[in-house]
């Protein structure tokens, strides 16, 4: 994967505020991380299971063992050449929308961060506290800053629930989906192959249709930042 490679996609991003980039993972590689995901308890809080869901939150905190099999060289040079030098993880979650599964996913984007505390400071607002995660909405340089990777497991495609966005939708900041004008604005579906990675900006509009073909979609969502958080507030995932 060349310097010039990369520094296209960074280019791309920058303006559409998404990328993807294929084999980025082999398939020796795939098969590892998602052995780890079948070999993990999943008894705990941070997995969620039902008949059309299966996720885990804080996920390299709970499959710890997945950390070195996700940053190999390609990852680490994709995260300091597209987004820069001092990037550390904030959140991972994993994700299965199975083949018995079919829910769609209106446009949206991706507001929220993880702390480790509640605490009241200015410009950070609509707090949630789940199991004793707290999820906050912060001012709009923080989000501008996050830079999302998120590692595909299975092909996807527009039938079996790829996201759906709205290209260079990141730079007008904080939008109601009800702003979307299609003939106005282009849709985009991303598709990805086993092992590659899509590259978002969380503030670009996203969705997801139903499943119509019955594969399954596995995919890894970590979010990555350099921006320390103020007063005591801390990132609840942090992962140098």
């Amino acid at each position: 994967m060349t310097k010039q490679y990369i520094q296209n996609h960074k280019q791309y991003f920058l303006e559409k505020g998404l990328t993807v980039i294929n084999s980025v993972f082999s398939d020796d590689e795939i098969e590892k991380i998602t052995k780890c995901i079948r070999n993990a308890d999943t008894s705990r809080e941070n997995f969620r299971k039902s008949d059309d869901l299966f996720a885990v939150r804080q996920f390299l905190k709970e499959i710890p063992e997945a950390k070195d099999l996700i940053f190999n060289d390609t990852i680490k040079t994709i995260v300091k050449q597209l987004f820069g030098e001092k990037y550390f993880a904030i959140k991972s979650i994993y994700f299965d929308k199975p083949e018995t599964s079919n829910w769609y996913v209106a446009y949206h984007q991706d507001l929220t961060i993880s702390v480790d505390k509640k605490l009241e400071i200015e410009g950070f607002g609509s707090w949630t506290t789940k199991k004793n995660q707290f999820a906050v909405q912060p001012p709009l340089p923080i989000l501008e800053n996050i830079c999302t990777i998120r590692i595909h497991l299975d092909d996807t495609d527009e039938y079996n629930g790829a996201l759906k966005v709205i290209p260079g939708s990141h730079t007008k900041g904080i939008r109601r989906p009800e702003t979307i004008d299609l003939k106005t604005e282009t849709e985009k579906f991303c598709d990805v192959q086993k092992g590659g990675v899509m590259i978002m900006k969380p503030l670009t509009l996203h969705g997801s249709n139903r499943t119509t073909d019955g594969r399954r979609r596995r995919v890894i969502h970590i979010e990555f930042s350099d921006m320390e958080l103020p007063e005591q507030l801390q990132w609840s995932e942090r992962i140098n």
